[in-house]
């Protein structure tokens, strides 16, 4: 059973251990309004807000792709629809605002449209409470980077996104209606079953009990597993509820390296202050990770632990020199990133009985060293919402002109996000010259013989990995040491980064 608020009234459903929410409100509940395009959380058709508590006990309603979204997810919390914003006769401003600025034709992207906007409206009230906080370009591009079909064009959807904050306010009483955020969780169950376990321990023990059952955070790949390769998952853990593994806390190793362990179920909406504040290159390529959609629910440590050879965060995290704390029935241990990848889709976690129903507990950030400096680039077909080709990040010092602690990880390039430990080689120790950098070219094809596939072919990503070391050499040398300033040449370069 799921026990849930649907536009502000209890409801309480039957479903599989695999249905998304969009099955739920289509099928069982015939809410129709929400559409279902991809099937895959690209297209933001089916964007719907889901309301969790904060810290503070308000609830909080975040966008979310209700395709690729597990239905159980939805237990004690709060689920609005395009069905719920009209107050009777009277419109959302989310919605008025479509109507007047002519943003909807065919109309069946546009309920997901709406659902965006509705999203970035709340955000925007809780700016002073009553009237919307103002606009940037930036958070207009970020709310509807996942809502990808628009048959009227940009302008119209733009100009509806603008002008929310000059209609009259009319939002459902319902809309603050606390949900419970201590809801009883699903039950294990020896037959087919959701588990919600809210401890480390009780999900290292349902993960010794059932290897076969996937773990689910965001969902944002897995349910890919449902809704394209038509899996059935009889029973499936959630890791969202587990308190162990929603932690972000400053730390000090025992290295004496300061930083942060992430837990494994933060999302990395949640992680965008902290590295907008500390990582802005890092903060600018989660804004590419996906849509906001995606953002809200997937996490940092599912897109370590599905072990994708272009997830875009484990290069980063490679090149920053991040760990992982694993925790298992025999104990918690751990080990560098850099150990953790062994093959494609394999990993370091249940190598052995010994480690067997071992979880990613927290991935540890290392705060920035003065003096260090990170580059992100990430190349892909589309800016947002898009797979990567090839990624390539990079961390160094420049110490009296010559550079130290070099460290270059790529993604694309092999069957794991990789280090390029001969490239990296022939420019540790060395001035940032022309002649260093062409060594580090040349020695890339020791680290990697990529594959060809539908995001580029082989010769395609030698190139651009290639390309991405030659633009690291202008950025290096643009301003002699001070690689801190952004020169005319860089952002010249950032205009062809995508």
């Amino acid at each position: 059973m799921i026990d849930f608020l649907l536009n502000g009234q209890p409801r309480r459903c039957e479903a599989s251990p695999d249905t998304s929410v969009l099955e739920l409100l289509r099928d069982t509940l015939g809410q129709t309004g929400t559409k279902e395009g991809c099937a895959s959380g690209d297209c933001g058709a089916c964007t719907v807000a889901i309301g969790e508590p904060d810290a503070d006990g308000k609830t909080r309603y975040h966008a979310a792709n209700a395709c690729i979204t597990p239905a159980h997810q939805l237990q004690g919390r709060a689920l609005v629809t395009v069905e719920g914003l009209a107050r009777g006769e009277t419109l959302h401003p989310a919605q008025a605002a479509m109507v007047e600025h002519h943003g909807s034709q065919c109309g069946f992207c546009t309920p997901g449209i709406v659902m965006s906007l509705f999203t970035l409206h709340e955000s925007q009230r809780r700016g002073d409470g009553e009237r919307p906080a103002p606009l940037t370009p930036e958070r207009l591009e970020a709310a509807l980077g996942g809502n990808l079909c628009r048959c009227t064009g940009y302008r119209p959807i733009r100009d509806a996104a603008l002008a929310m904050g000059d209609y009259p306010e009319a939002r459902a009483e319902w809309l603050d209606l606390a949900v419970d955020a201590a809801a009883p969780p699903q039950e294990a169950a020896p037959e087919a079953a959701f588990v919600q376990p809210t401890t480390l321990e009780a999900l290292v023990a349902e993960r010794r009990a059932h290897p076969e059952a996937p773990l689910v955070a965001g969902g944002t790949d897995l349910w890919l597993e449902v809704t394209q390769r038509l899996a059935r998952f009889p029973r499936v853990v959630d890791v969202t509820r587990v308190a162990e593994l929603a932690t972000l806390e400053e730390t000090t190793l025992a290295d004496g390296r300061a930083g942060w362990w992430i837990g494994g179920a933060v999302t990395c909406a949640r992680l965008e202050p902290l590295l907008a504040e500390h990582y802005p290159a890092f903060a600018h390529l989660l804004h590419r990770l996906g849509s906001a959609q995606v953002r809200n629910r997937g996490t940092l440590g599912g897109n370590i632990a599905n072990a994708s050879p272009i997830g875009d965060t484990p290069p980063v995290l490679l090149a920053l020199g991040a760990r992982l704390w694993l925790a298992g029935p025999k104990g918690e241990r751990e080990l560098p990133l850099d150990d953790f990848f062994l093959d494609y889709k394999k990993t370091a976690l249940n190598q052995d009985r010994e480690c067997e129903g071992e979880v990613i507990r927290a991935i540890f950030l290392p705060r920035p060293e003065a003096g260090r400096h990170l580059k992100v680039w990430k190349l892909s077909k589309r800016r947002e919402d898009d797979i990567s080709a090839v990624l390539g990040a990079f961390a160094w010092r420049l110490e009296e002109g010559v550079l130290r602690d070099v460290r270059l990880a790529f993604g694309g390039m092999a069957a794991t996000p990789k280090r390029a430990a001969a490239a990296e080689a022939a420019l540790e120790g060395q001035a940032p010259s022309e002649a260093s950098f062409a060594a580090a070219r040349a020695a890339l094809a020791e680290d990697f013989q990529p594959m060809s596939d539908v995001r580029g072919s082989a010769d395609y990503r030698r190139l651009s990995a290639a390309n991405l070391l030659e633009r690291l050499r202008l950025v290096v040398t643009a301003d002699g040491q001070d690689t801190t300033s952004t020169s005319a040449r860089e952002v010249m370069l950032d205009a062809y980064a995508h």
